[in-house]
């Protein structure tokens, strides 16, 4: 049987600080390149997939859902003292969000399932890009990492009964969801259809620029996504992608690693996150 957390001790219900890990890549913005990674695999949980059609307008403006989330949930992992009470209001977000996915099964979004399938998405997540476009983690950074997760999950006030006690179980966990439990939901499929009515982010985008940008939002994303998911989810919902692509990507990855590493650090990591750093430096 999976090893399972219980209730949570003191110190997981402490906000997360400097000296984590989770400071050092949740905040990377080469996370974006594996945000339509994040989005495809959550909305592969029938359940979940089915909170986002009946209670989202992703099909009108799939940027909304992006923007709502990404601060919130970078604020519970950068914001210190309001952590926890930021993480309770996320939470009480999604109270009234429930309903009957395609499969006739009752669906909330504070179920045990739903909530920590979308926490376990952004947590693997760091660990997928430093595969791809970072360095590599080893086991002990993975389990410290994964450590930091139960922490940060802590802070939203959820039952922590289903969360596996250490990274093994999390592989076990992750692995059972691949195969048992992701399938082609509407609202994956409307993703990788392409959208080539797609807007722009931002209303300064609009005209020319847009005309330039959109196919790499549109399907430079999906690429990035099919490319990235985990090859045996691939292979079974049978997504396309061919040894060229995968040469691709190894360039792309090759030209983001270097690129990274003559950046400054304001331009490597989210504006919140580089925010908390100087903060934590005395610098802000």
């Amino acid at each position: 049987m999976q090893a399972t957390c219980s209730i949570p001790t003191e110190q997981q219900l402490q906000p997360l600080g400097p000296e984590s890990l989770t400071w050092r890549y949740f905040g990377d913005l080469r996370g974006l390149l594996l945000i339509s990674r994040v989005g495809l695999l959550q909305n592969l949980h029938p359940s979940l997939a089915a909170g986002v059609q009946d209670h989202s307008d992703l099909f009108l403006n799939p940027w909304n859902r992006l923007f709502r989330s990404i601060p919130p949930i970078l604020a519970v992992v950068y914001g210190g003292k309001q952590a926890t009470a930021t993480g309770q209001q996320i939470r009480d977000w999604h109270r009234q969000i429930k309903g009957v996915d395609g499969h006739g099964q009752r669906y909330h979004a504070l179920s045990p399932e739903l909530f920590y399938w979308a926490h376990a998405t952004f947590f693997e997540g760091q660990i997928a890009m430093q595969a791809v476009f970072g360095t590599p983690l080893d086991q002990a950074t993975q389990e410290r990492l994964y450590q930091e997760s139960i922490q940060w999950y802590a802070l939203y006030g959820l039952p922590m009964a289903t969360v596996p006690a250490d990274y093994a179980a999390f592989r076990v966990y992750w692995q059972g969801m691949l195969d048992n439990r992701l399938e082609m939901t509407e609202v994956a499929r409307w993703f990788l259809a392409g959208n080539p009515n797609l807007p722009p982010p931002y209303p300064w985008m609009r005209g020319p620029l847009w005309w330039v940008l959109r196919p790499i939002f549109d399907r430079g994303a999906r690429w990035l996504a099919v490319g990235t998911l985990p090859v045996d989810l691939r292979q079974r919902l049978e997504l396309p992608w061919t040894a060229k692509d995968q040469r691709r990507l190894t360039r792309l990855a090759f030209v983001v690693r270097n690129l990274w590493k003559v950046l400054p650090q304001r331009w490597r990591y989210f504006p919140q996150a580089h925010a908390a750093m100087r903060r934590a430096q005395g610098l802000g």
